[in-house]
């Protein structure tokens, strides 16, 4: 079971469920149910588990060369459990989470989680990942549509504010990941996946970092008609911190400094994100902040 449950990669899936429940709040405007509140999050931890247990069983093959990833199940030696478990695992979990959003939110709930598993299967592991530098540009995209779920959820439609926490998190997805993938630029290249960091200069790399950080926070800033003068305060302010952090590791890089320090900002970026959806919770439920 701990295998099984490792195959889901647990700790992203936290991550995207930090912009589920906000994004219900501000559907609601207020407090949605308890039990629909637990059906979305529990119905997208099992689609989310789904997409990356069978991204785990596509990318065994390099996962096994790469020092970040060599610890994952279905590469550590130890055999707990077989490929063919692992792609029956990920299917069993998209299908639980079809059947649970489907009948006790809304068709259009579990659509939205199933075409973000089928995105980050198809579209980003097998077509984009090896291929092509731009794959966690257009790839990315997977990791928005909780928020579309979330959204769906409460209203059973897609309106603009749902939309836009969709740019956000689509434009912010580079810069986290790219800073990542400096760090790890010879895990990559070991295993021939064509990451930014891999096929461009360092420099190159936090110049689009720095562009992508910029259309993110004016992204940001577009949800302010919607979430009020409070959210927008909060945005503005956040925003800055990362653009400033963004900022420092260019310089960094354009300064030749023997050692840049990505992973500040690849965790800054985790915290900015977490820090940004609270604000959106919370001026949801504040009786002030509006407009």
């Amino acid at each position: 079971m701990a295998a099984l449950v490792a195959l889901t990669k647990p700790r992203i899936i936290e991550l995207l469920l930090v912009t589920t429940v906000p994004t219900m709040l501000l559907a609601q405007r207020g407090l949605p149910s308890l039990r629909l509140v637990l059906v979305t999050l529990i119905g997208g931890t099992l689609a989310a588990g789904s997409a990356n247990t069978i991204n785990c069983y596509l990318d065994r093959d390099i996962d096994a060369v790469m020092k970040r990833t060599s610890r994952r199940p279905l590469v550590n030696k130890q055999g707990v459990i077989t490929p063919a478990v692992a792609l029956i695992w990920g299917i069993a979990l998209g299908a639980g989470a079809t059947a649970l959003l489907g009948l006790a939110a809304n068709w259009l709930a579990a659509s939205l989680a199933d075409a973000a598993i089928l995105f980050y299967v198809f579209v980003y592991t097998l077509l984009l990942k090896r291929r092509s530098a731009s794959n966690i540009v257009i790839g990315g995209a997977a990791g928005c549509f909780p928020v579309l779920v979330g959204w769906a959820a409460v209203k059973g439609t897609i309106a603009i504010p749902a939309l836009v926490l969709f740019a956000v998190i689509f434009l912010w997805t580079p810069p986290h990941f790219w800073a990542l993938a400096m760090k790890f630029k010879d895990d990559y290249a070991r295993a021939n996946v064509p990451m930014l960091p891999v096929v461009a200069s360092p420099a190159v790399v936090t110049r689009k970092i720095v562009i992508y950080s910029y259309a993110m926070v004016a992204a940001t800033l577009a949800l302010a008609p919607y979430a009020g003068w409070l959210y927008t305060a909060a945005a503005a302010a956040l925003g800055a911190w990362f653009l400033l952090e963004a900022h420092r590791l260019h310089a960094q890089v354009t300064a030749a400094a023997d050692r840049p320090f990505p992973m500040r900002l690849f965790h800054l970026s985790i915290a900015y994100l977490t820090l940004l959806f609270a604000a959106v919770a919370v001026c949801a439920l504040l009786p002030v902040g509006h407009w």
